[in-house]
């Protein structure tokens, strides 16, 4: 029987198992990323099917250029991307999905929005939470659709409270889980549209020494 010469994906070849030590971290790498971009193309295509992107859990750090290309002809309506190490979102991203309803970007690393996310004019639902926003993002208060904004368990200590309570469309929006400064927190529960939820704050020590 003819001896196994060639890597057939169960065997290791002579050069990776005698030579560069990386060898074998790197072949575990380059097998995890083959399975990545097949994840990606079938949800893809999934999509072009029934208009909702499901592109979550799939190791992304941004928008493959490639998804751009392979839903150009599909007008998506829903674009799920949580579950990512993603850091932000390009301008291109809403020229490309303007028609999109519901954008999920919860579980990433992203700090801020681009400004373009306000030309989505039929977003009406948008979720930011579990990322690293320090401010709540005032583009969101501009989408002209944009009825339930989910923004928990961030670090948000920047709230503009006057353009949240002029804002036409939000009906909800979820600051619950925090570091929202007193003040801001005081001026949130005075607002009655939209509907906000928001943690009960811990009093300070130098507070608590006050009712002693």
């Amino acid at each position: 029987m003819r001896p196994p010469t060639d890597y057939d994906g169960t065997r290791m070849p002579a050069e990776a198992e005698e030579g560069d030590p990386r060898a074998p971290a790197m072949m575990i790498c380059a097998r995890l990323a083959g399975r990545a971009i097949i994840r990606v193309v079938s949800r893809c295509e999934d999509a072009q099917e029934n208009s909702q992107l499901d592109l979550s859990e799939c190791q992304l750090m941004q928008v493959p250029d490639a998804v751009y290309h392979l839903m150009r002809h599909t007008e998506l309506k829903s674009c799920d991307l949580s579950g990512n190490v993603i850091t932000k979102i390009p301008p291109k991203f809403t020229v490309k999905f303007s028609l999109i309803t519901d954008l999920n970007l919860s579980n990433n690393q992203m700090a801020k929005l681009p400004d373009e996310i306000s030309t989505l004019a039929c977003l009406q639902r948008l979720d930011i939470s579990h990322n690293t926003f320090v401010a709540l993002p005032h583009i969101a208060c501009q989408c002209p659709s944009l009825h339930t904004l989910l923004a928990h368990h961030n670090q948000i200590i920047e709230v503009d409270v006057d353009r949240l309570a002029r804002s036409r469309a939000l009906e909800y929006v979820d600051l619950s889980d925090n570091p929202i400064p007193p003040r801001t927190h005081e001026e949130l529960k005075q607002i009655t549209r939209p509907a906000i939820s928001i943690s009960e704050r811990e009093k300070e020590d130098w507070e608590e020494d006050l009712l002693i």
